[in-house]
């Protein structure tokens, strides 16, 4: 149905940034609740097994940063079509999203299959810690196909100016999560394979519900999901695509490279404190990202449509935002972060030592809000590569300096101080390149007018 798609080229900013973050934030704040959900009931099971999991957890967050690809190629290609009044070549973009989100969901999956223990492997874990892990990563593989397609036919809903969509589906896979979780882990026995199984189902059924959605709307008059890819389509997808997913799996990887220091370092509750953590950390970050969204969204737009004042005007309402969000964030986790820890994982020894970690990071919240609302606006113009490279450089950065901090003596400290003056330098770096923009896209619209 034509209706479903909005025109944010016109109408107040704010009213669009809202009506569409809105649904996207509890969207992510589901994502949050599905994790939270496993780690709850895994952390009563034991301490090893949240270990296991979250070091499993890693693996299959760099697998899904592939669903990027397309899920951020929907929606910048999707908007821009649209905002530029070209409804065909977004439709086209719509087949050519999705069918290639399929092939990459198989080709992830056979990679995984042949080298889940290999990159197990790479945490350095007790042999009972590693075969647990092992166990949670080869049943997760059942929901790569949910996961990738999923995630295209989200963005391609976020395009569109549909956020709720999403968002009541995702309503509908977390209950059935909740549901499955305590029944699967504690009732039939199954551990943190029965967390495998309740997540791979919830997703199962979350797919499910999008492909009657998407054939009930009929967007742009109906569109196949299987067909020919076609290069010129391809290439540019890949060209959005390929920088944020890349960031994320490059992000992973040093991750994985920390996660052994911290395991050497701290052992299991180490592990434990920084995986937890940062699902902690994500109530902040995830906030962010659902505004960083709909801010992708009206920007490409409001950019195809070269109305380049309300790009402006949409930046500066969702920093306003984020900030108030990295600000709470910031007094949350600093004087309240024990007491947040204990809710997730009562084990005194695991609290306590999340209590430093997010005491630490908690300092650094509103630089990140700066990081991830730039990125945003960069990602709607169709430049993904420079939030990409910035935050690449940023948290590599992470490696040197937790050697240096290390050998000042600071223990597993070193890691988490690391983590939080990256984040703070990234930040900073994507405020200056927004000013520069913006400084240069004034003085060409200055010179042209000049010249007419």
């Amino acid at each position: 149905m034509e209706d479903k798609i909005k025109d944010l080229t016109r109408g107040d900013i704010t009213g669009h940034l809202y009506r569409i973050a809105l649904p996207i934030m509890g969207t992510s704040f589901v994502q949050i609740a599905y994790n939270f959900t496993d780690m709850i009931w895994l952390g009563r099971l034991s301490a090893q097994a949240l270990a296991a999991v979250g070091a499993a957890s890693v693996f299959l967050w760099i697998a899904a940063s592939f669903a990027l690809i397309n899920k951020v190629g929907s929606e910048v290609t999707i908007s821009q079509g649209i905002g530029a009044g070209r409804r065909d070549e977004a439709k086209a973009y719509a087949s050519q999203n999705v069918c290639m989100s399929l092939l990459v969901s198989l080709v992830m999956l056979v990679v995984y299959l042949l080298g889940s223990g290999f990159f197990l492997d790479l945490y350095a874990l007790t042999p009972s810690v590693r075969a647990e892990g092992l166990s949670y990563l080869y049943l997760s593989l059942l929901g790569f196909p949910s996961i990738y397609l999923a995630a295209s036919l989200t963005g391609l809903y976020n395009a569109i100016g549909d956020s709720r969509t999403p968002f009541r589906i995702s309503i509908l896979g977390l209950g059935a999560n909740m549901l499955l979780d305590p029944l699967f882990i504690f009732t039939l026995g199954w551990g943190s394979s029965g967390a495998a199984l309740a997540t791979v189902v919830s997703q199962a059924l979350v797919l499910l519900l999008f492909l009657g959605q998407v054939r009930r709307d009929k967007l742009f008059g109906g569109f196949p999901f299987l067909v020919r890819l076609r290069w010129q389509y391809v290439r540019r997808i890949l060209q959005i695509g390929v920088p944020p997913a890349s960031l994320q799996v490059l992000f992973a990887l040093v991750s994985i490279y920390i996660g052994r220091q911290v395991s050497a370092l701290g052992g299991y509750i180490g592990v434990a404190t920084m995986t937890t953590g940062a699902q902690i950390e994500s109530l902040t970050w995830n906030t962010a990202t659902g505004v960083t969204e709909a801010l992708t969204t009206i920007v490409g737009q409001n950019f195809a449509a070269d109305k380049l004042r309300r790009v402006y005007r949409a930046f500066c309402r969702a920093l306003s935002f984020t900030l108030i969000v990295g600000v709470l964030g910031t007094l949350l986790f600093v004087f309240w972060g024990e007491e947040i820890f204990a809710l997730i994982v009562p084990e005194e020894a695991a609290y306590k030592a999340g209590a430093v970690y997010l005491g630490i990071v908690g300092l650094s919240q509103a630089f990140m809000m700066l990081e991830i609302t730039a990125e945003g606006l960069f990602y709607g113009l169709g430049r993904t590569y420079l939030p990409a490279a910035v935050s690449i450089v940023g948290t590599y950065l992470r490696i040197p300096m937790v050697f240096l901090f290390a050998s000042w003596g600071w223990g597993i400290q070193a890691v988490w101080w690391a983590i939080s003056i990256s984040s703070i330098l990234k930040g900073l770096t994507m405020l200056f390149f927004f000013l520069r923009w913006r400084r240069r896209t004034q003085a060409e619209r200055e010179a042209e007018a000049l010249t007419h």
